[in-house]
């Protein structure tokens, strides 16, 4: 049987951290649909297709993924495609308080929606995107937690 999950967030932009929890799902199933959010209420640095242009670049080498953009209720996106089960990553307890929430909204919207809690990990447990962006907009190094691929990406904001 074909298991498909779906992995959402604004990966504004995507990172390391990101990578790690992908490979985490990959060993639990057999297709991962990575599903970029529009999320203009979080005011992304990045526009939703550069985020998915970065994204799709960054996981080239990893089989069966897909990259896809969204602006709907996750439910309906998953509905729509036929997946209930979500990835989420956790870093840290004040991420569980948060994504605990989502999850049951989620299922409080579809009872059969699943949600998966994953930890990348240790070496990527700070990192976020908006760390990321905060160190990149001050001028520091943000080689060792963003995708090499996608690093030259970060100077051009569309």
């Amino acid at each position: 049987m074909f298991k498909s999950c779906i992995y959402p967030g604004t990966f504004d932009p995507i990172t390391n951290g990101h990578l790690d929890v992908i490979q985490r799902a990959k060993k639990l199933f057999d297709e991962v649909i990575i599903a970029v959010a529009l999320s203009e209420n979080k005011k992304p640095y990045f526009s939703l297709e550069k985020r998915i242009e970065m994204t799709k670049i960054a996981t080239k080498e990893i089989k069966n993924i897909k990259v896809v953009g969204f602006d709907n209720l996750l439910v309906d996106f998953a509905k729509e495609n036929g997946i209930n089960t979500v990835i989420r990553g956790l870093r840290a307890v004040s991420d569980f308080e948060y994504e605990l929430q989502m999850g049951y909204a989620n299922t409080a919207l579809w009872s059969n929606i699943e949600t998966i809690y994953l930890m990348p990990s240790l070496k990527y447990a700070f990192v976020s995107s908006s760390v990321v962006r905060s160190i990149f907009l001050h001028g520091g190094d943000v080689s060792s937690v963003v995708p090499k691929e996608i690093l030259h990406m970060l100077d051009e904001k569309c």
